[in-house]
């Protein structure tokens, strides 16, 4: 799936608000997204690669700069494995038709967000009010 270009980019952002999500701005994302989520799978596998090559040998400091290396390449890997569902949801959301509005409000997300992050469920509102909610909960 190839990533959808500037000018794409630049023609969905020039499309009128009575427009939002249309079948063109679906598509736009649908390909945003599978790129996107390519990219993150072809990442992991570069990073297993080099857990493979990385050598078993060496003095105490080479062994401890290798642990603390594989402990750094197994936290990326961690970290991005964790998007690989969001990606997933996303894309059912665009099956669904629900993609692009708020799962809290149902207000649409806004499309500058979605460019930044495609899979934002929640508009900067209700992100913004869930994140206070959290600091809340932690201060108990």
């Amino acid at each position: 799936m190839t990533k959808p270009t500037t000018a794409e980019k630049l023609q969905i952002l020039s499309m009128s608000a009575g427009d939002y999500m249309n079948p063109e701005q679906r598509d736009f994302f649908r390909r945003l997204i599978r790129h996107e989520r390519r990219e993150v799978l072809d990442h992991i596998e570069q990073m297993k690669m080099q857990l493979r090559e990385q050598p078993e040998t060496g003095d105490e400091a080479d062994i401890a700069i290798r642990e603390e290396q594989l402990r750094l390449i197994f936290r990326q890997i961690d970290r991005e494995s964790r998007l690989l569902p969001k990606y997933d949801a996303a894309l059912s959301r665009l099956e669904r038709g629900e993609y692009g509005f708020c799962r809290e409000t149902g207000e649409p997300i806004g499309l500058q967000r979605l460019f930044l992050r495609p899979t934002a469920e929640l508009s900067i509102e209700a992100k913004t009010k869930e994140e206070k909610v959290e600091v809340q909960y932690r201060k108990k």
